[in-house]
């Protein structure tokens, strides 16, 4: 028969027990993501007619939406990179040793800092702002006038084949258009040729998901409908600051 002593011992004991698990649930809670999927900055019917709502949600929300998961899979499998930022990983891929998570991250991480990159870049028609005095010379002074900046950019992304994207780049003080295939990016030193290393200020998806629903095939249109959505207050921002 129990006595009244032993039940309030074994309650305090339970008690206790309890209140150990309860203050140290770090044990066995699983570690934050590493990343996030960013919401966009602007409403998916936005950018139309130059960009559908359809192909916005699914770009973002599946196609992106994935590159971060896939992602934070990979980091939380290895402790090592736990911690790092984004721009470290992707511009450290070559450090990292097991050529399978190399790969992985490449592709994921890769595609989660373009696409975080090419939400950011873009604006509704008519509120992207203006490229400014400093980059507007500068472009001229590369180009010989923005027109021309825009039809060799525009030949970049055309010519770029299968999936990939193009870019505006400060390389050495220099602003300089190049391309990269799947979701590479300038930043990815020893991945890309030295040649196309650089600080991205200007990017454009050319993957089938981002135009495809509208456009098919004609990638070419797709590209020149882009130039009214871009934001040029924000690229003349990342030309200031590279």
């Amino acid at each position: 028969m129990n006595t009244p002593d032993f039940n309030r011992r074994s309650f305090v004991k339970l008690s206790l027990a309890a209140g150990a698990v309860a203050a140290a649930p770090t044990a066995f809670a699983q570690d934050k993501p590493a990343f996030a999927l960013p919401a966009l900055p602007y409403q998916p019917t936005d950018l139309e007619p130059h960009i559908d709502a359809k192909t916005m949600e699914i770009h973002h929300g599946k196609h992106h939406g994935a590159y971060v998961t896939n992602a934070n899979a990979a980091i939380a499998a290895n402790p090592a990179l736990q911690g790092k930022t984004l721009e470290s990983i992707v511009g450290g891929l070559p450090a990292i040793a097991d050529e399978a998570v190399r790969t992985i991250l490449r592709n994921n991480a890769g595609g989660h800092w373009n696409h975080a990159f090419f939400w950011d870049i873009m604006a509704p028609a008519g509120k992207g702002g203006e490229a400014g005095d400093k980059l507007t010379a500068a472009i001229k002074a590369e180009f010989g006038s923005m027109d021309e900046f825009k039809k060799l950019f525009g030949e970049a992304a055309a010519k770029r084949f299968g999936s990939g994207w193009a870019w505006l780049i400060v390389q050495d003080g220099k602003l300089k258009i190049t391309s990269t295939p799947n979701q590479d990016n300038p930043l990815m030193k020893g991945i890309v040729p030295a040649s196309d290393l650089g600080t991205p200020i200007l990017g454009l998806d050319v993957w089938e998901h981002a135009y495809y629903l509208h456009y098919q095939n004609r990638r070419a249109d797709y590209v020149t409908a882009w130039w009214n959505v871009v934001n040029w207050s924000e690229v003349a921002k990342r030309y200031l600051n590279a």
